[in-house]
This record gives C-alpha cells, sequence and structure tokens, in this order.
C-alpha cells in the first residue's frame, strides 16, 4: 500500500529558470504530521533567500532520507551520482582518512531543491567557503541543553552570550537549533585556521561559564557533565564538524525548522512551533533575520588572547578536537 501512494507522477518546479524535477512527491516525510516530499521541496522554495545565504560556497553534507522518517537517515558527504552539470561541488580532504569527497557546494536555489530531489531533509554546511575551506568565516555558538536542562535555562545562558558578545562589539545571529537547544553566529575574518576558531570559541564558552556558573558546563566528556546545565559546544568549531544550516529542516517528527531569530525573541520563542508549517509565512513577513550577516565581521583576536590568558593560568585541555566529547 505504501508504494502505491508513491505512484504520483514527477512534478516539475521552475526554479529561477532551472527546471528541478520532484519524483514520488507524494511520498510522505513526516508521518506525524503528514507533510511529503513536495511540501519539503516547496517549503524550502518558500524560504530561498535565506536558506541559499546560509548555504552558499560552503561544503555542505547532506542528511538524507530515502524513504522518509520511516526509514533510515544516510549521512552523505560526497555528492549524490545523477547531478545535472550546473550543480556545483567544492572538494575537501580528510586527513585522519586519507580522503577526499566533493561535496555539495550551493550557489542558487534550484541546487537546494535538486538535493530534496534526492531526499535530502537536512543541510549540514562547514563554517568556511570554498575560496579556502581551511579558514573558517563563521564562528558558532551551540547551546547544546543537557537532558535535564530546561529551556529557560538556554534563555538565560543566551542573555548572557548576548552580553558578552555586545561587550567584545561582535554581532550574534540567534537561531533555534530545531531541536531543544539554540544557536548564535558571528561572521569573523577568514584569517585563522581551524584550531584558533575552536581556541577562540572554547575562551568565550568559558567566559559565559564563569558568569552563569550554576547555568553553564564546559566539561569536555558529557558523562562527566552536570544533566541539569546547558553545554556551550565550542567543539562545533572544529574542521569538519557541521550543524543544521539556518531554514534547515530537521529530520524529527515535527519537521521542525533551525529558525533565525531576534534577540528580542528569545525571551519568548518555543522552538517546536517553528515547522515547514508556519516558517514561510514568518519569512514572507520578516524576511530573512539573517540578511545582515555578511556584512558584519569580527577580528576573533580578543578572544585569541582570551584563550592565552587561560591557557596561561593552567585551564584544563580541553580534548581532542578530532574525538566526539558527546560520546558515552
Amino acid at each position: 500500500m505504501a508504494r502505491a501512494k508513491d505512484s504520483s507522477p514527477p512534478v516539475e518546479l521552475d526554479v529561477d529558470g532551472r527546471t528541478v524535477r520532484i519524483t514520488h512527491p507524494e511520498r510522505v516525510y513526516f508521518p506525524a504530521i503528514g507533510a511529503t516530499k513536495l511540501d519539503l521541496a516547496q517549503y524550502y522554495a518558500s524560504v530561498g533567500e535565506g536558506i541559499v545565504r546560509a548555504l552558499r560556497e560552503r561544503p555542505c553534507m547532506l542528511h538524507r532520507f530515502p524513504e522518509g522518517l520511516a526509514g533510515d537517515k544516510v549521512h552523505q558527504k560526497r555528492l549524490p551520482h545523477g547531478a545535472p552539470p550546473w550543480v556545483e561541488t567544492v572538494r575537501v580532504t580528510f586527513p585522519r582518512y586519507h580522503r577526499t569527497a566533493d561535496e555539495l557546494c550551493v550557489t542558487e536555489l534550484a541546487s537546494v531543491l535538486w538535493a530534496v530531489q534526492m531526499s535530502t531533509v537536512e543541510f549540514h554546511p562547514w563554517n568556511s567557503r570554498r575560496a579556502d575551506v581551511e579558514r573558517p568565516d563563521e564562528w558558532r555558538i551551540d547551546l547544546d541543553p543537557m537532558p535535564d536542562c530546561p529551556f529557560d535555562r538556554v534563555r538565560r545562558v543566551a542573555a548572557v552570550v548576548h552580553e558578552v558578545l555586545d561587550e567584545l562589539g561582535a554581532t550574534g545571529w540567534p537561531k533555534t537549533s530545531g531541536g531543544n537547544g539554540l544557536h548564535v553566529y558571528v561572521r569573523i575574518a577568514p584569517d585563522h585556521g581551524f584550531g584558533d576558531v575552536r581556541r577562540a570559541a572554547l575562551a568565550f564558552a568559558r567566559e559565559v561559564e564563569r558568569r552563569a556558573p550554576d547555568d553553564v558546563t564546559t566539561t569536555w566528556w558529557r558523562k562527566d557533565r552536570d544533566p541539569s546545565k546547558l553545554f556551550v559546544d565550542y567543539n562545533q568549531n572544529a574542521r569538519d564538524h557541521t550543524i543544521a544550516s539556518a531554514y534547515s529542516v530537521r529530520g524529527v517528527p515535527e519537521a521542525t525548522v533551525s529558525t533565525p531569530i531576534r534577540w528580542d525573541e528569545v525571551a519568548d520563542v518555543e522552538p517546536r512551533d517553528l515547522t515547514i508549517r508556519t516558517v514561510p509565512a514568518r519569512f514572507a513577513e520578516l524576511g530573512d533575520l539573517h540578511a545582515g550577516i555578511d556584512e558584519a565581521v569580527f577580528s576573533i583576536e580578543p578572544l585569541l588572547e582570551w584563550a592565552d590568558r587561560d591557557e596561561r593560568e593552567g585551564a584544563p585541555d580541553p580534548g581532542p578536537e578530532d574525538v566526539d566529547a558527546d560520546q558515552p
């Protein structure tokens, strides 16, 4: 019976002069809300300016669900076979494995919708661009609540993050994670490698922890963290670590969206309310709330000075960059 429902004829979408063919448009990707593959494509088309800005010229890993959420998830680094010639890629290396991969490199909305045709639900870009993939231009502050951490605590920590960023003269661009946390992005000058950006992110996380010790942890291993606290996950700035982009749908039953918000919304936002059903109208009303991100560039030099100070004062080694701190 499931296959019978997938027998609808393909739908052709005109995307800025390109034709993207969506096969099996009625395949249900999100059974809990009845959202289909075509619904997913139409969602991404509705936030086109925002999703392209979030992904533009970044190596991008795809989280694909060939049978929808009822089936298995595929973590796809290499571009899927069958791409039309206008879909662009960027080659990245994985030194640990002595391998390379040609990853999707979005430059236009049609590439996003082609990835949806290839069953992509989530888009996970690098924090660097193809002009120099080894030098990030985006610092990512991931406010990751532990299992017993209430969302009110996430809100409080976000306010501290905002306070510290203001003191540094850095502009932070908040968004929901699409899960239980919040992300804040800061555009940075691409003057440093991943190691330095991670050191800067750790120094910032430690400062937030100093100001909110009852709410925040920077403890490396998940098993050693207080389950009621929020982890400021600086390791999301390590090489080849990715998180869902702004406007990416998440592969969860409610089809939540990692959604840009204003700072004055943090106190009241309910992330579960931001879904593929609700975000298009919000986008139509507000536009892309991250539209100015590329003009607000920050130098991480002050944070590297903080990192030097912390290391002189004997701050503990947080752990290796290439090991997942969240493993059991």
